[in-house]
C-alpha cells in the first residue's frame, strides 16, 4: 500500500509507514469524497477525529471501554446533513454496547463527553424516513415559488436573476443558491441511506418511486443552477461522493461526470474553447437558447463584479458593452449564432484584459494596466500617461514591503509613495490607492 501511495518500490516505501499512515489519516478526515475506507487494525481508537466518517464496521471482538471509543468514532456531527452514524456490527456486539451504555450512567465513563452516548441507538429506519421527509419537504418549500411550467428557464431566473445579467439580482439571490446546494445535498444522502430498504421504511413501490423522481429532479435543478449562477465552490471534497450517489441510486446508465467544470469557471471554459464550451453546460441549459444566453450574461457579470476593484475603468467599460449585448439580444431577436459569437468574444475580452484594448508595449502587465485605464481623467495625453503609469509602478514596487496590505504603516508609506507621483489631490490618490491594493501583483 505505501509503495502505491508513493509510487516507488517496496523497498524504499517500507521506510515511509509513519508518512504514509498521517498522509492517510490527513486525506480521510479533510477528502472523504476522495477517501471513503478507511480499515485499521488497534489504531485510531482515541485521539483520532474524524467528523465526516460515518459508517463503522465491527469485525473483532471488543467490548467495555474498547468498544465505547470505537463507536464514538462515527458519532459527532458533521455540518447539518449528518445526524447519526452506522455502527455494523459483524460480531454481535450490541448486548456488550448496551451494557457499556449502562455503566456510563452509572459513572464508569465519565471521562467521555456526553454528546458520544446520548442517544446513541435509535430506530435507523425510522430515523432515516424522518430524515427524508424534512429533507423533502425543505427542498419543496425552496423551490415552490418557481413559476410553472418549472423549466431549466425558470429555475435559472429564479434562483440567479429576473433581468439576465443583473448584477444586484445575482448578489441577492446568491443565499437562496447557497442553500439550494446544501438541500440537495442533504436530500441526496438521506435518499441513499434507504433507497435499497424503501418498503422497510414504510413506503410503498409506488411511493419509492415518486421520491426517487423527485431527488433526481433536484438534483438536476442543482446541477443547472450552480453554473448560471457563477458559483464555482471547491467541490473536490464533496463531488466525487455525489457522483457515487448518483450513479449508484438515481441513473441506471453507465457513471457520468456531472459538471465538466472541475474548478474552473464558465468564462475560463469559454476562453479555452470558445463557443464548444456551451457544450459542457448541463444538457437542460444548453438545449435551450434563451436559458444559454442568460447563464453565460449571468456568468461574465459575475467575473465583472469581482475584478471591478482591480481595474475600474475597464471593467465599466466591459459592464456597458454586456448591457447593450443583452439589450440588443431582447429587443433586435439576434441570430443566436451571431449572439454567441459576441459573447464568447466580449468573455474573452473581459477574462483578458490585454486583448481587449491597445496598450503600449511598456504596459505589459495587469497593474500598469489599471494604472495606465485609470489614470486617462487626469492625463489624457497617452504618452505622458504611460511614463506616469511606469512610475508609479516603480515607486509602489520599491516602497511596499511583504505584506504591507492592512498594516496601517506599511498601507501609510505605499499611499504616500502614490501622493508623490500624482502630485496630490486626495481622491486621486484615494481612488488610486485602492486600485493598488486590489492587485494581486503588488
Amino acid at each position: 500500500m505505501p509503495a502505491a501511495h508513493f509510487n516507488e518500490p517496496e523497498d524504499t516505501a517500507m521506510h515511509k509507514t509513519e508518512r504514509f499512515e498521517q498522509e492517510v489519516k490527513k486525506r480521510f478526515i479533510n477528502e472523504p469524497g476522495q477517501m471513503k475506507l478507511l480499515v485499521v487494525v488497534d489504531k485510531l481508537l482515541t485521539g483520532f477525529d474524524a467528523p465526516p466518517a460515518t459508517c463503522l464496521y465491527i469485525d473483532k471482538q471488543m467490548r467495555d471501554h474498547g468498544l465505547f471509543q470505537a463507536i464514538c468514532r462515527v458519532n459527532r456531527l458533521d455540518g447539518e446533513d449528518k445526524e447519526y452514524g452506522y455502527v455494523i456490527d459483524y460480531k454481535d456486539l450490541f448486548r456488550s454496547l448496551e451494557q457499556s451504555i449502562t455503566d456510563y450512567t452509572g459513572e464508569a465513563f465519565d471521562g467521555y463527553d456526553k454528546a458520544d452516548v446520548q442517544g446513541l441507538l435509535k430506530d435507523r429506519l425510522q430515523q432515516g424516513r424522518e430524515r427524508l421527509e424534512e429533507a423533502r419537504e425543505a427542498v419543496k418549500a425552496l423551490c415552490e415559488p418557481v413559476e410553472p411550467p418549472r423549466d431549466a428557464a425558470a429555475y435559472l431566473r429564479f434562483f440567479c436573476a429576473a433581468e439576465s445579467g443583473n448584477a444586484e439580482q445575482l448578489k441577492e439571490n446568491e443565499p437562496k443558491r447557497v442553500t439550494l446546494y446544501k438541500l440537495v445535498a442533504a436530500l441526496l444522502r438521506a435518499y441513499a441511506n434507504l433507497a435499497n430498504e424503501m418498503r422497510e421504511a414504510g413506503y410503498s413501490d409506488a411511493e419509492a418511486r415518486e421520491i426517487k423522481a423527485e431527488v433526481g429532479h433536484y438534483e438536476k435543478v442543482r446541477e443547472e443552477v450552480k453554473p448560471a449562477g457563477g458559483d464555482y465552490i471547491d467541490m473536490k471534497m464533496y463531488e466525487p461522493a455525489m457522483r457515487r450517489l448518483l450513479d449508484m441510486y438515481i441513473r441506471a446508465e453507465d457513471s457520468e461526470k456531472l459538471s465538466a467544470f472541475d474548478d474552473r469557471t464558465l468564462v475560463e471554459l469559454i476562453v479555452e474553447q470558445g463557443e464548444k464550451a456551451v457544450e459542457s453546460l448541463p444538457e437542460g441549459i444548453r438545449g435551450n437558447p434563451e436559458a444559454t444566453a442568460e447563464t453565460i450574461e449571468n456568468n461574465v457579470r459575475r467575473l465583472i463584479i469581482d475584478e471591478m476593484a482591480v481595474n475600474p475603468k475597464y471593467y465599466e467599460k466591459m459592464s456597458e458593452l454586456l448591457d447593450a449585448l443583452i439589450l440588443r439580444r431582447k429587443q433586435e431577436a439576434m441570430d443566436y449564432k451571431k449572439y454567441l459569437a459576441a459573447i464568447v468574444s466580449l468573455a474573452k475580452e473581459a477574462a483578458n484584459p490585454e486583448t481587449g484594448a491597445s496598450y503600449p508595449a511598456s504596459i505589459d502587465s495587469a497593474p500598469l494596466r489599471a494604472l495606465f485605464d485609470n489614470l486617462e481623467k487626469a492625463q489624457p495625453d497617452a504618452d505622458a500617461r504611460e511614463a506616469k503609469a511606469l512610475a508609479l509602478d516603480r515607486a509602489i514596487r520599491n516602497i511596499k514591503r511583504d505584506g504591507w496590505r492592512d498594516y496601517i504603516f506599511k498601507e501609510l508609506e505605499v499611499r504616500k509613495a502614490i501622493e508623490s507621483e500624482l502630485g496630490g489631490g486626495e481622491d486621486s490618490v484615494s481612488a488610486v490607492f485602492e486600485i493598488v491594493k486590489a492587485q494581486h501583483d503588488y
